[in-house]
């Protein structure tokens, strides 16, 4: 019988992405409370938060690093930073090879950020080589900007060793942790990370409204009078915390408090390393899965992460991805298009609250879906 459409369905479709992501039902029913912006009890939520969001850092209490949330997308959390910490005369390098490194250039192009750009294919890491050779021959460029996790194509760029090159030359280092931050340990003195940005909805497992930055209070201090804009005038947004533990425009209430339950459940779980073993297990069971199914991996192994995995398309002419994504939507799984402009590609992400059982269900819908299709993959 065909379901009314005033009848919600028993449950919501899963979400093989990288963010919104499948939350818990635990952290949805958070949401069904209402929370006075100004008042005590939230804004003592907001410390905790804040406060326990350098706990998931590793960054001990009392060493002078700030978590500042801010209203926004993840993208309002890197060009708050953009539009604050660069001065006047400053110049921005940014390491690209996927749709996020490409967005931090167009961030500065808006902000008038004098910039220059390292740019290596969307299948390549970084080029150390050419990092070194930038910084070593251009004085002028203060702040070098990576994105740990282009979920592009799912690579992890090596953080770390683009960090070392970044503090011998003595340049500020912004790391995009967008999709990483809670799922891939980040150790932040062996990076050297001056400001690190991550978001609500991605491995923290919360629901979309703000994003986050740690820095150093006194790092951002130092940056007093070259905010380019007012409502992203990140060292302002600190300020307001520490005058009156308060947003300084309406917050996002009910996101805040499925966050708090999020961080709650973070914790029940065993912390970033135990949500990094349950990822990492859901990659292994996919691209194992997959591989049986005959799809091939965009990525070679050696760089791809856990976070989100980039699959060819079938040679075979049958294939619509339209068609198949429709199919596995319409069986309770929802994957990504690809975001590349040269190869045909799709992307299943593998963090959310999803686990190998979840990716086996997905694994069976596609063989299902294929075979609907007439594809052959020769596996």
């Amino acid at each position: 019988m065909e379901q009314s459409p005033h009848i919600p369905p028993a449950r919501d479709k899963l979400l093989f992405t990288p963010g919104p992501l499948t939350t818990s039902l635990t952290v949805k029913q958070a949401m069904l409370r209402d929370a006075g912006s100004w008042h005590y009890e939230f804004n003592a939520v907001v410390k905790s938060v804040r406060e326990r969001l350098l706990a998931v850092a590793g960054l001990a209490p009392a060493t002078g690093w700030e978590a500042i949330l801010l209203q926004g997308s993840g993208t309002f959390g890197v060009e708050a930073v953009l539009a604050t910490i660069i001065p006047p005369n400053g110049k921005l390098l940014v390491l690209v090879n996927g749709a996020y490194g490409e967005r931090i250039v167009q961030m500065a192009q808006y902000l008038k950020i004098s910039h220059s750009v390292v740019r290596t294919p969307e299948d390549t890491p970084p080029d150390l080589v050419a990092i070194e050779r930038a910084l070593a021959g251009d004085a002028s460029i203060t702040h070098v900007a990576c994105v740990h996790c282009e979920t592009t194509t799912g690579i992890l760029n090596p953080i770390t060793e683009v960090g070392r090159i970044v503090k011998q030359h003595r340049r500020v280092y912004i790391v995009d942790a967008m999709s990483s931050f809670a799922a891939v340990p980040i150790d932040f003195a062996s990076t050297g990370i001056d400001y690190l940005i991550s978001s609500s909805n991605k491995c923290i497992e919360g629901v979309p409204g703000f994003s986050f930055i740690l820095c150093r209070r006194a790092d951002l201090m130092a940056t007093e009078g070259s905010a380019r804009s007012l409502s992203l005038d990140l060292l302002a947004q600190l300020k307001g915390f520490e005058k009156n533990g308060q947003f300084r425009y309406t917050p996002p209430t009910h996101v805040v408090l499925a966050f708090d339950q999020a961080l709650k459940e973070l914790d029940q779980e065993g912390g970033v390393l135990a949500r990094a073993a349950r990822y990492r297990r859901n990659h292994q069971v996919l691209v194992e899965g997959m591989g049986q199914l005959g799809f091939r991996l965009f990525l070679d192994p050696k760089v791809q992460s856990y976070i989100i995995t980039g699959f060819h398309y079938p040679a075979d002419q049958k294939f619509y991805f339209e068609e198949f994504y429709t199919r596995l939507s319409d069986k309770g799984f929802i994957i990504y298009p690809g975001k590349l402009t040269q190869v045909n590609t799709f992307r299943i992400g593998t963090i959310g609250r999803i686990f190998e059982s979840d990716i086996r269900s997905l694994l069976s819908a596609v063989g299902e879906t294929i075979n609907e299709m007439g594809v052959k993959t020769n596996p």
